[in-house]
């Protein structure tokens, strides 16, 4: 697999990764808007326009809830490899179901207004000096505009024109669009509801999330990891030959510079950036296909010896020299330039 600047080519999984998802989505809505006036206590049944509002509300909540379940969970089982894939797209259909919520609230409680629509949101409510009543809505604002920046940027022609580096720190974002969700629903729809349905909800979805975030940094820290240390000038000891699996890798964290994967596949050992070309994934988590490295988040494949990924496609990245110490695993930690052949070390008494 390889970027290409053009528009999103559909394949089969796509196709169907999509189609669940919007079929997800409109059976929630149509769910909501069917069961939702039977277990609200109200004095009074919920207009249609309100039901709706709350419906896509919900729905966008818990749909940023998943996409931040989708990382972590790819890392303690490669089950979710095939949802982790096409996250950009659930991203962005999380922003359109989010944004649906805001024309409703738009329609609804601020179509009569004196003042434009976007003037008069602003100026609803403006108790700051007071935790009960703070306003609610500004986060709801801010939330949905980063949501906004990451749809609009998540094709692969911003990655590369921004880099994958400043790409990935800006889809960092997603957290923050999180925690104003969360605080968007703690002051405003918490603070009324009667049911506690809700609150448990929000609850259950906050702990989850962070639930698995510490668990996927457990198993990462716990994993085939390994921290370099200089034992003679010019190489650093990172790990023995037989900590690194067949056809996996050990990662190498260097004290100055970026971590190195320390590959092992037919008896012989190769390193390259842990930083794949594509989206900086990590691709000490993959594994060797085919005999080239396959990066676990997009499938982006780099041959062992020389970094390159196999023709047609032209990514590049930066290799290491190797040598061993008995069964010690040295490395030079000065990256050579993306693309640069270093042969394989055989590792002794191994089956090639």
């Amino acid at each position: 697999m390889s970027a290409s600047h053009k528009p999103v080519g559909w394949n089969r999984t796509k196709v169907l990764y999509d189609a669940a998802l919007l079929a997800a989505v409109a059976g929630y809505i149509l769910a909501y808007l069917w069961v939702g006036p039977l277990i609200q206590r109200t004095s009074l049944p919920l207009d249609e326009q309100t039901l709706a509002m709350k419906a896509y509300g919900s729905c966008a909540f818990l749909m940023l809830t998943l996409v931040l379940c989708v990382g972590p969970l790819a890392r303690l089982d490669r089950r979710f490899l095939p949802v982790l894939y096409n996250r950009r797209h659930f991203g962005v259909i999380t922003f359109a179901v989010a944004a649906a919520h805001a024309l409703h609230v738009l329609g609804w409680y601020f179509a009569y207004s004196h003042l434009p629509q976007t003037e008069a949101l602003l100026a609803a409510d403006t108790s700051y000096g007071q935790l009960r009543g703070f306003p609610f809505i500004p986060f709801g604002i801010a939330a949905l505009l980063v949501l906004a920046v990451l749809a609009a940027t998540s094709h692969d022609f911003w990655l590369s024109f921004l880099t994958p580096p400043v790409w990935k720190a800006l889809h960092m974002g997603v957290y923050a669009a999180y925690a104003l969700v969360v605080m968007h629903t703690a002051l405003g729809a918490l603070q009324s509801a009667t049911n506690p349905a809700l609150a448990v909800v929000v609850a259950l979805s906050v702990a989850l999330v962070g639930g698995l975030h510490v668990a996927a940094g457990a198993r990462e820290r716990d994993g085939a990891v390994a921290r370099a240390a200089e034992v003679e000038p010019g190489w650093m000891a990172t790990t023995t030959v037989d900590a690194i699996p067949e056809d996996g890798a050990v990662v190498v964290h260097l004290p100055d510079g970026e971590p190195v994967a320390v590959f092992r596949h037919g008896g012989r050992l190769s390193a390259v950036t842990n930083l794949c070309a594509h989206q900086n994934g990590p691709l000490g988590e993959g594994r060797v296909v085919d005999g080239c490295i396959t990066c676990p988040w997009h499938g982006f494949q780099y041959r062992l010896e020389d970094g390159c990924a196999p023709p047609p496609f032209t990514e590049r990245i930066a290799t290491y020299r190797l040598k061993l110490d008995g069964r010690r695993v040295l490395l030079d930690p000065r990256p050579n330039a993306p693309g640069t052949r270093v042969e394989p070390v055989p590792v002794p008494g191994a089956a090639a």
